[in-house]
């Protein structure tokens, strides 16, 4: 979804739990200050045509090839990569491409320029372009309120809910907490409720003061984008508007597209001690649409980075105005000193020109586009292995490396800060040496009920409890880990085998049951590995 993997190397990094779950801009990227508002922003900024390339840019870039090739190749060894896709565009052409590594480590077919890889939150941008299209269109206005297209939307605070515009569905400065809600979808609630589920989701900042990576809000941009256009929903709209038109063949959407693709690599979850292959689930990132479904190659998102550096256009046909376009790469808040976030990009100030990037990441594929408007160069980077960073390395290093900024080690970087991460998320897991012993597990059992989850069965088996989420299906298996504290565990069975193995081998979280007012224990508190916490009410007999 972003990975945002990201620090201060290409972008950022987020925690190893959360980078095991979603696209990802993370923590490290968190913004000091909100972004400019878009009607302050000049109409002739918005309507400038790119550059061309100097003459010399293509012969440049081919001077730095093996360059590129030996750092790839390194970096895939340290990281245990298995496969790796790029390509450079330039002068409205893809003028470098080459896959490196396998498909699947046991089946060792090579990579080549048309494997298909999921790019996780790298479809922000093709989600921020269809809204783009409808504002050309005259179906809404970025700063019509949502309120207006949507009438069920609602969050926490009356006065946000009524100020909410279009353009903040995707901007990222909501107020909410990150990743708000999305371990409902990982655990099967489908989208209706999750976007319903945010009118309970307790804010952490104030509206659009700090920089908050946020999923659902997608979802809900994805239908008010498909509702306008009168199209079944917005993957239909994305195949009519951009992947047809783009020429974007080899691009889908769904589990069962990739899987079928006969060119298609096998993902792989990161661990310091190597990769681990994940098969592919049914629901993330499929069931987060516009937040992060597309699966694509190197030579079908060269097609969407052309289309880019063209502001709009591609082979001839104006498919978006220059002026709306622009909307979505205007900064809105930042996420740190040198980096803003716009509408399903990034805009990141180097010392020889403005990089507008994304990054994406599922459990076992990460993806890197950037391009340099102004110098008309770009690069797309696909991997099938989790986001921790090294799909950003790669395309920053290249761009790095044609803008001729200083020479830093992105690579060497996220390596470090992955296996810190990694070192940290083992300690939070760590059971104490002495546990306390657990209640006893029946009287504990009941139904339970959360504003955002709904009804929880809880039952006794064997040495644990059994925590089943109705509205979604998810089992959840509380284990004693210490006192009447239980450790969280997503039970692999049905369509969540496939999210259990994606997950990994560390709890999901944590449960602890609490006494209420009147000394029982009839409140149930869940916090989930990406730190959000849900608090379940036993209902009354």
């Amino acid at each position: 979804m972003i990975v945002v993997s990201w620090s201060p190397r290409p972008g950022s990094a987020d925690s190893q739990a959360k980078r095991r779950l979603t696209h990802i801009l993370t923590r490290r990227l968190l913004s000091v200050f909100i972004g400019g508002i878009l009607a302050n922003v000049p109409r002739a900024a918005l309507a400038a045509e790119p550059a061309k390339p100097i003459p010399a840019l293509k012969a440049r870039i081919q001077g730095v090839i093996p360059d590129v090739e030996r750092y790839i190749s390194t970096g895939m060894k340290a990281l245990d990569v298995p496969g790796l896709g790029i390509g450079i565009i330039a002068d409205d052409k893809l003028v470098y491409s080459k896959g490196f590594g396998v498909r699947s480590k046991s089946g060792n077919v090579v990579i080549d320029t048309k494997t298909v890889f999921q790019i996780g939150s790298a479809t922000k941008g093709f989600l921020a372009t269809t809204l783009a299209m409808m504002v050309d269109r005259g179906a809404f206005k970025w700063d019509d309120r949502v309120v207006d297209l949507y009438p069920d939307f609602q969050l926490k605070d009356p006065w946000v809910t009524r100020e909410f515009r279009v353009f903040d569905l995707i901007a990222q400065r909501s107020g909410l907490p990150p990743y708000g809600n999305d371990m409902l979808g990982i655990f099967g609630i489908g989208e209706t409720d999750l976007i319903r589920s945010l009118r309970h989701v307790q804010p952490v900042s104030s509206f659009r003061s700090k920089f908050a990576y946020t999923n659902i809000t997608h979802l809900l941009a994805g239908r008010i984008v498909a509702k306008s256009a009168g199209a079944a929903d917005w993957n239909a709209l994305l195949r009519k508007e951009l992947l047809e038109p783009l020429g974007m063949k080899n691009s889908s959407y769904t589990a069962e597209a990739i899987t079928a693709a006969p060119n298609h690599a096998e993902g792989y979850r990161w661990t310091p001690e190597g990769t681990v292959e994940v098969p592919f689930t049914q629901l993330f990132p499929y069931n987060f649409g516009g937040a992060g479904d597309i699966n694509s190659t190197v030579e079908d998102t060269a097609r969407w980075v052309r289309f880019q550096l063209a502001n709009g256009v591609f082979e001839g046909r104006r498919l978006v105005s220059p002026e709306n376009l622009a909307q979505t790469r205007t900064p809105k808040v930042a996420m740190n000193e040198k980096i803003s976030y716009a509408l399903g990009w990034a805009v990141q100030q180097t010392p020889n020109g403005n990089i507008i990037w994304h990054n994406g990441g599922t459990p076992s594929f990460g993806s890197y586009m950037g391009f340099v408007p102004d110098k008309g160069f770009g690069v797309t980077v696909l991997t099938n292995e989790s986001n921790v960073g090294f799909p950003d390395a790669v395309g920053l290093w290249v761009l790095d490396r044609l803008l001729d900024n200083p020479s830093v080690d992105h690579v060497a970087n996220v390596l470090k800060a992955a296996k810190a991460n990694f070192e940290n998320t083992r300690k939070q897991f760590a059971r104490p040496g002495t546990p306390r012993p657990a209640p006893p597990l029946a009287p504990l059992a009941g139904n339970f009920d959360n504003p955002s989850f709904g009804r929880a069965v809880v039952r006794p088996e064997a040495d644990a409890l059994i925590m089943e989420i109705q509205a979604g299906g998810a089992r959840l298996r509380l284990e004693p880990w210490d006192g009447e504290i239980f450790a969280v565990r997503l039970v692999p069975s049905g369509r969540f085998a496939a999210v259990a193995k994606n997950l990994g081998d560390e709890p999901n979280g944590f449960a602890q049951f609490q006494a209420d007012a009147a000394g029982k224990l009839n409140v149930l508190r869940v916090t989930l590995e990406d730190g959000q916490a849900y608090e379940f009410r036993r209902e009354a007999k």
